[in-house]
């Protein structure tokens, strides 16, 4: 009987470092694209480390596009450090480690903020290499055109993201498609993940004008549809992160859903992150556990009651100070013309880190 709850325990411990594998080629390929140079011919496909074959079999089908794809690796790696740079998960990436550490392999809110942008950043970018004449595929939206509601006229190049998405959807969601998305409680948060982070670019687009006239009037106004800054895109999916709701799977019918774990609370809505367990608290330094960094030596705010302060950050461990000399520009004037000068000021500042 030891020995059968034993081999069962072995197996259960097999299957679950082969789904963290999974996740971890995953990130790293995102981190792969990030770092490759330009990805110009079928053969790149073949070598691009990580990628599954259908997603191989979409880069050699749109060679083209991958260049935007890879620059959107990169921003998600970018966006996620700026929005974690205060938390005790900063989204660290090192060549020796998986990208973004075991968070993401728990089906954690870490997880569904990784999911999120890194669908939303290769939306964009492809958006954005639609727009600016970058790719044959695509170009502006045509679909805007005519005079509004409002009376001003639909003009210039309106950003097609409705192509962005649709690209995004094929290459990103192929991969939990392809595991039996419609069956794994992991797939189908992963999924919904996605979707989010797309609808955060689809929700907040813009109106941008342009006036025309003499002497500047707004006589004739013409129009066009514009996605927002990225980091609009990050801060709307960090506030997701914030507010998401911890979901579990159930069968409804002959279908399988997430639901709240918690019956009291509302459900979600396709704009929402989802995370099926509780994140790790990520104090300390595990060595059995890739990326499992720890906050030792990560400098904290000694005066912040927030996650930044030293109190939070260093799990009550305690911090160090010590004092360094800074040289930052000062006293800058401008001169006709046309350029700055500044001096060098020297100070001391107090620098806390954890211990």
């Amino acid at each position: 009987s030891k020995i059968a709850q034993g081999l069962n325990t072995l197996e259960k411990l097999h299957l679950a470092m082969s789904k963290m594998n999974r996740f971890y080629i995953f990130f790293r390929y995102l981190a792969k694209l990030s770092s490759v140079g330009s990805i110009r011919d079928e053969e790149t496909c073949e070598r691009l480390r990580g990628l599954i074959q259908r997603q191989v079999q979409i880069c050699k089908r749109s060679v083209e596009v991958m260049d935007a794809v890879r620059r959107g690796a990169q921003l998600a790696i970018d966006e996620c450090q700026f929005q974690f740079r205060n938390r005790r998960w900063n989204c660290s990436t090192l060549e020796t480690l998986p990208v973004f550490s075991k968070a993401i392999t728990q089906g954690t809110r870490e997880a569904a903020f990784v999911y999120a942008i890194s669908a939303a950043s290769v939306a964009f970018a492809v958006t954005r290499a639609c727009s600016s004449g970058e790719l044959e595929k695509c170009g502006c939206d045509h679909n805007v055109h005519g005079v509004s509601p409002e009376g001003f006229q639909w003009s210039g190049c309106s950003d097609n993201i409705a192509y962005g998405v649709a690209f995004s959807q094929s290459f990103v969601d192929v991969r939990e498609r392809s595991k039996g998305g419609q069956s794994s409680s992991q797939a189908l948060m992963n999924l919904h993940n996605n979707e989010a982070g797309r609808k955060a670019i689809l929700s907040n687009m813009r109106v941008e004008c342009k006036c025309h006239g003499v002497s500047g009037s707004c006589e004739v106004k013409t129009c066009w549809k514009a996605m927002p800054p990225f980091r609009k895109v990050g801060n709307v999916i960090k506030e997701k992160f914030d507010g998401a709701t911890e979901v579990e799977q159930r069968k409804v019918g002959s279908t399988k859903v997430l639901v709240p774990r918690n019956s009291q609370f509302k459900p979600h809505t396709d704009e929402d992150l989802v995370y099926l367990q509780p994140s790790p608290d990520f104090c300390d330094f595990d060595p059995r556990t890739p990326g499992m960094l720890g906050t030792v030596g990560r400098q904290c705010n000694r005066t912040s009651k927030a996650i930044d302060g030293c109190e939070l950050m260093c799990c009550g461990r305690g911090f160090q100070t010590q004092e360094v000399e800074v040289v930052d520009r000062c006293s800058c004037k401008f001169h006709w013309c046309c350029y700055v000068k500044c001096k060098q000021c020297r100070k001391i500042v107090e620098i806390h880190t954890c211990r």
